[in-house]
């Protein structure tokens, strides 16, 4: 069949649709049949995924003209989902297509949801086309005779690209594409990303920097301008003195007309606790939307939140409060507004938030920015310019993970073996792995065979063995069934099922939240009041109660860090505080009492200027600096600034910081004209210090943990019978600790470092802000009382030591002083 008779298939399936085909869906569809590789970026709700579908089954039609009455099994497409919630919309589209066009295709899903009848029904008779997670393809690698499942599929299609690029499951996605790349003769590879900041590098990233995959491949841009409108919900009254939280609920009046407004609404939280305490307050406020509302966060049951996708579907809720559970992909037509609570922290986070209303290709996408504190307005008006100048972050790829490819090595082991000769070249045409030496593979292979040089003592890590014929297997059954217990590459803290006394399953909470429980305490989850009895196993038991309470879990992933796009934004914006009215936005208009107050003390700073105040409080000396440069940062620089201090006198000094700046807070003052004459914001010396300041061998040591659990040395235990965190810890921190004093040239080892510098806390972007800073005019302020700009970094220091309830007390006491 030629190409027009099927491009002429594709339209008419449209016009039955009453829809138009866009230039970049027919492109998509030609360049593929072609036989090319791609990376298509497009929008959300734009018909990214009628894009590729639709070549996928047009293939096949073209290679089987019989396609009605004869239907040759077996798998002919992978479709990559990094989010389960995402596979039943996917497997709709499919399906329309693929039953309009009566091709006798069938679709599956395979995830974690899926049940294991339904899998083993899958290993005998796989669909036409498979629905996956990168985890689960890794866990069809495992299986024996995996390359006759795949041998025939054309396709791998790897949607929101973006979200796995700079994360370990992309790593993981490039070592399952580098093995499909051999095993599969005619196989097409196409991702589909929102839009990133380094497009082509992700496309690289995706075929490989040197694979012929990649010169035969096409970038396709949906050059849809879709209108999106960000509005800001301005408080009535600005206070003078911001701190963080307690604003956000001041404007929960403000939030319901829109709520009442609009068919329905997202409100998008940062974290999973304020996502429990927002749907709690409005409840508590207005009862009537008691049934017409619904929370949603990743830590929900699976059957709530499948639930709750379903009714927003149907229109049946007014407004749902979520975290960014519903970022990704789910289509739901009925929504029209999103509200955005508190700073997203990132461009890229809020564009996708924002495309969640209006999810139709030529829909307008409103969001509205709710702050929970008043410097947050100026990241509203950073935002606003963002979404006009489609400024856009980059996904920086992770380099040398060895921990991912030692995991994916045992899987090859665990299914048919492999030689290490065939395997080599697979692994160095990844992006990942394109600079691995030939002395490191010796050293993973060997690491395989016997365990560390330090370890080679122990049976237990001695998991793969290598046959006459120089084949690498696992025989143990024992050992592959714990490693396809433990495939995949997100390693969280243990999580403890939350249930009632009488059967019923909530949720799943940390387990470091509940070990801080007494039986009788009262908490605040899945939108109920829930007393704790006790732990039995891994769950938590729990009976409903009436006492009301201000005990929220919080999970650990809580704090996110400003991107360096947003923090670059955000100080633009702030710098316009100093021009005239006629060319500020609306909000930093309204911050105008804020910055009035703050330039009786100190100043605003412009672009050339860095500035430093100090003051004294019955706290003792606060010393405060304000990059603008985000927490992550501030967090290496402020303990950077404490080490070169501390080598000038010996001082100990307590930090604290957000994304604004940073506070040392000592019990004696900083002499701030030395530390400007011995120019200790240098960028030299900047790695050495930074090892000596923090305790980076405790952050690296963090990071062991989660290395060892995904290279396999420690095992996590069976589902269900989860081993518990701190012996994770311990176990691991017995590796660690073997290896610093007997083996630290061992890879994992030094990986630790590397990722805790590289990702952690961002070295690179460390460097760049205190060259930036060098070339700053410093502006020392010394204060007689703290100023608006400070009074945040103090209030979240304090945060840390009291209660709420004591928090908003001493803050009240602040207040009446300052504002005096």
């Amino acid at each position: 069949m030629q190409d027009p008779e099927l491009f002429h298939i594709a339209k008419n399936w449209f016009q039955e649709q009453n829809w138009t085909p866009f230039p970049f869906q027919k492109e998509t569809w030609k360049v593929f049949l072609d036989g090319k590789h791609g990376l298509l970026n497009a929008p959300t709700g734009s018909g990214k995924t009628y894009a590729l579908w639709f070549p996928i089954v047009l293939n096949y039609i073209k290679n089987h003209p019989d396609y009605k009455t004869k239907h040759k099994k077996g798998l002919k497409a992978i479709w990559i989902t990094p989010l389960r919630a995402l596979s039943q919309e996917i497997k709709q589209s499919a399906e329309r297509i693929t039953q309009d066009l009566d091709t006798q295709m069938t679709v599956g899903i395979r995830t974690g949801d899926t049940s294991t009848k339904e899998r083993a029904k899958m290993r005998t008779n796989m669909p036409d086309l498979l629905i996956t997670t990168p985890e689960s393809l890794h866990l069809l690698l495992s299986s024996k005779g995996y390359a006759k499942t795949f041998k025939d599929c054309t396709a791998i299609v790897v949607d929101e690209w973006h979200e796995l690029l700079g994360s370990k499951r992309g790593v993981q996605m490039e070592l399952g594409l580098s093995r499909l790349k051999t095993v599969c003769k005619e196989l097409r590879i196409w991702g589909i990303s929102a839009t990133i900041g380094n497009l082509e590098q992700a496309r690289e990233v995706l075929l490989g920097p040197t694979s012929p995959e990649l010169e035969n491949s096409v970038l396709i841009k949906a050059n849809l301008n879709k209108k999106i409108t960000v509005k800001s919900i301005i408080p009535k009254e600005m206070e003078t003195f911001p701190w963080r939280g307690h604003l956000g609920l001041h404007l929960l009046d403000q939030v319901i007309p829109i709520i009442k407004k609009s068919r329905t609404t997202l409100l998008f939280t940062n974290t999973r606790s304020q996502c429990e305490i927002w749907f709690q307050k409005i409840l508590e406020k207005y009862p009537e939307f008691a049934g017409e509302m619904a929370m949603h966060h990743g830590s929900i049951n699976k059957e709530t939140r499948l639930w709750v996708e379903q009714a927003i579907r149907n229109e049946s809720l007014k407004a749902v409060v979520c975290t960014s559970s519903l970022d990704l992909g789910v289509d739901f037509a009925p929504v029209e507004t999103v509200v955005q609570i508190g700073g997203p922290k990132g461009v890229a986070r809020f564009l996708q938030r924002a495309g969640r209303s209006g999810h139709r290709p030529g829909k307008e996408s409103v969001i509205y920015f709710l702050p929970t504190h008043a410097m947050e307005l100026i990241e509203a008006s950073a935002m606003q310019k963002a979404v006009l100048n489609s400024a856009v972050e980059d996904r920086i790829p992770y380099l040398n993970s060895f921990d991912v490819l030692i995991q994916y090595l045992t899987t090859l082991a665990v299914s048919d073996g492999f030689y290490p000769d065939e395997i080599y070249p697979e692994i160095k045409q990844t992006f990942c792995f394109q600079a691995i030496s030939d002395e490191q593979w010796q050293w993973l292979l060997n690491f395989l065979v016997m365990g560390s040089q330090s370890l080679k003592t122990y049976d237990e890590y001695k998991k793969v063995e290598v046959k006459n014929d120089g084949k690498f297997v696992v025989n143990s059954r024992m050992v592959a069934m714990r490693h396809r217990f433990q495939i995949g590459t997100i390693v969280g803290d243990a999580s403890i099922s939350v249930r009632y006394q009488k059967g019923g399953y909530i949720g799943t909470i940390e387990e470091y939240f509940i070990s801080k429980l007494s039986p009788g305490d009262v908490f605040t989850f899945a939108g109920r009041n829930l007393e704790f009895i006790r732990i039995q196993g891994m769950s938590a038991h729990v009976r409903n109660s009436n006492k009301r309470t201000n005990k929220v879990p919080s999970w650990m992933g809580g704090r996110l860090s400003f991107s360096a796009k947003m923090s670059e934004l955000l100080r633009q914006e702030l710098y316009t505080a100093e021009l005239d009215i006629s060319e500020q936005s609306e909000e930093i208009q309204a911050l105008e009492q804020m910055f009035s107050k703050q330039r009786e003390e100190s100043i605003v700073p412009q672009p050339h200027q860095f500035l430093i105040e100090t003051f004294k409080t019955r706290d003792g000396f606060h010393h405060m600096f304000y990059p603008f440069e985000g927490r992550a940062i501030h967090e290496g620089m402020s303990s950077l600034l404490a080490y070169r201090i501390s080598l000038l006198s010996p001082i100990t000094c307590s930090l604290a910081f957000n994304d604004y700046g940073f506070e040392l807070l000592s019990d004696r003052e900083i002499d701030i004209q030395e530390v400007l004459d011995n120019n200790l914001f240098t960028p030299e010396y900047m790695l050495s210090d930074l090892q000596k300041s923090l305790n980076s061998n405790e952050m690296a040591r963090r990071k062991f943990r989660d290395i060892a659990v995904i290279s396999g040395m420690v095992f996590t235990g069976q589902p269900g019978k989860g081993i518990k965190m701190k012996h994770l810890q311990s176990s691991s921190q017995l590796l660690f600790d073997v290896f610093r004093d007997f083996e630290d040239d061992n890879l994992l080892y030094q990986q630790a470092y590397t990722e805790t510098f590289e990702h952690q806390l961002e070295e690179g972007r460390l460097r760049l802000a205190l060259e930036r800073i060098a070339q700053q005019e410093i502006v020392w302020k010394q204060c007689s009382q703290p100023t608006p700009f400070s009074f945040p970094i103090i209030t979240d220091r304090l945060r840390e030591k009291l209660s709420n309830e004591k928090l908003a007390d001493r803050i009240k006491k602040m207040m009446a002083k300052l504002t005096k």
